[in-house]
């Protein structure tokens, strides 16, 4: 429920830390240790003969060499200089004060790193060249996150509209702070597998058994970066130990605050008269009584003057200020509760179930010899998963006028052409793992092999 894990400050001495500042320097002096290093291994004799009898110029070869990097150089450098000061964060006061590093960028990462490593080990143990991860690994990343993120702002497209075009932008690309969809980044990165494995002729289901567990482990980490930034939460519960409260500064918090629940009341949406009244609760203790008109409530933040300026904005808690019947009842942070009432903890629930689906996974492949059937079974066992899961979630409404949620929907969707795809498999698929049909069913005739 840590949203920033650290900041890397603004600056640090006399520069800043990005823009024209100690990155940038890095950067340089990267450049320059690496050209020195060029120099040095020319300089070194060798018992190689020379080309046409003359000795290779050192300058020639550190030219031949730093143009074939000079790409990877100057997009450090653009993104040090130009684009990292573009996303941090403001203080109190408007000035810049740090780039956040996010635990849900940072267990994004973790997702990657263990999602590749697993997937070497297992692709090596199918006899398919391991290197093949490393050259799909960008192709997976990026379809990824470019379908969970498109997937999330679909969904959710009115959240996204700034008040200018750049703004917009802003907001849609900011997803290392949350906004990425599951299914969005399943369907995005099967989408560049399939154009990886066209492109380089690789049997689609020995090389898809090989990689589907690994998925999981993603979203084993995945999902804890979910409970660092609060979002993807279950439904209000009694404390117990599959509950969790958050801070404040956090979505649950906030809705529950609008909502009344969190002081207490129950609010009618249509009418917006008050229900209910907790005995004890803080709406009992201002005085506030059932039937009575709930007109608005809003965050309220201090004075920016009684504020460090070098606070970042993000991390001021809000009091609330709300008018019932008329009266109006200011509640400074303090006076309001400091965790949320306690809901499911949902991403641990579906973190908990990516590990096991990864085992379990793993495990069944050493029993399974026909290619493609781990694939989709991997396929149907996250949609049963993430059917149940939406069940314990209420941060997504009903779609097309069932009480489904999106993710539900796709679900039914995925575990149909799960279940179509074994049955093709069992009865068409050849035994190859190239996901062609068999001979019987083009009419050629049998190998010899």
């Amino acid at each position: 429920m840590q949203r920033t894990l650290f900041l890397i400050p603004h600056e640090l001495g006399p520069l800043p830390v990005f823009g024209l500042g100690w990155a940038a320097l890095l950067v340089l002096v990267g450049f320059l240790l690496r050209a020195g290093w060029i120099i040095q291994r020319e300089r070194r004799p060798t018992d190689a003969p020379a080309r046409a009898g003359k000795p290779s110029s050192p300058s020639a070869s550190l030219a031949s060499a730093l143009m074939g990097e000079s790409f990877i150089w100057l997009v450090a450098a653009a993104i040090v200089i130009f684009i990292l000061p573009t996303i941090e964060i403001a203080g109190v006061g408007g000035n810049p004060v740090g780039l956040p590093i996010r635990g849900y960028g940072f267990f994004l990462v973790l997702a990657l790193i263990a999602s590749i490593t697993l997937a070497t080990a297992r692709v090596r143990r199918a006899g398919l060249n391991p290197d093949l991860v490393y050259a799909l690994a960008p192709y997976v990343f990026i379809g990824g996150i470019v379908g969970a993120r498109l997937f999330f702002v679909i969904q959710y497209r009115d959240s996204f509209i700034g008040d200018s075009i750049g703004q917009t932008i802003r907001n849609v690309m900011a997803f290392t702070e949350g906004g990425l969809v599951v299914y969005g980044a399943f369907i995005g990165g099967f989408l560049a597998f399939l154009v990886f494995n066209y492109r380089h002729r690789l049997p689609l289901f020995r090389f898809g058994d090989a990689i589907i567990p690994c998925l999981f482990i993603g979203l084993f980490f995945g999902r804890i970066g979910c409970l660092m930034n609060g979002c993807c939460y279950g439904g209000r519960c009694e404390p117990d130990w599959a509950s969790i409260r958050f801070p404040p500064i956090n979505k649950v918090y906030q809705e529950q605050l609008r909502s009344g629940e969190l002081l207490g009341m129950r609010i009618d949406p249509d009418t917006g008269r008050i229900e209910s009244v907790e005995s004890g609760s803080l709406a009992d203790r201002l005085g506030i009584d059932v039937g009575e008109r709930y007109e608005y409530g809003q965050p309220t933040y201090p004075p920016t003057e009684s504020i460090d300026p070098n606070i970042p904005e993000e991390d001021v808690v809000p009091g609330w200020v709300m008018v019932v019947e008329g009266e109006t009842f200011e509640l400074s942070p303090s006076q309001l509760p400091p965790r949320s009432l306690p809901v499911r903890a949902a991403q641990l629930i579906s973190s908990f179930s990516g590990i096991v689906l990864c085992v379990f996974l793993c495990v069944l492949s050493r029993y399974i010899r026909r290619p493609g059937v781990l694939m989709f079974v991997g396929f149907a066992s996250y949609a049963i998963a993430r059917f149940i899961l939406e069940i314990v979630r209420t941060d997504e409404r009903g779609q097309f006028n069932t009480s489904l949620t999106i993710s539900q929907w796709v679900s039914v969707g995925v575990l149909t052409l799960s279940v179509g795809g074994l049955v093709y498999i069992y009865r068409f698929a050849s035994d190859d793992g190239s996901g062609s049909a068999s001979s019987s069913m083009t009419g050629s005739p049998q190998s010899a092999k």
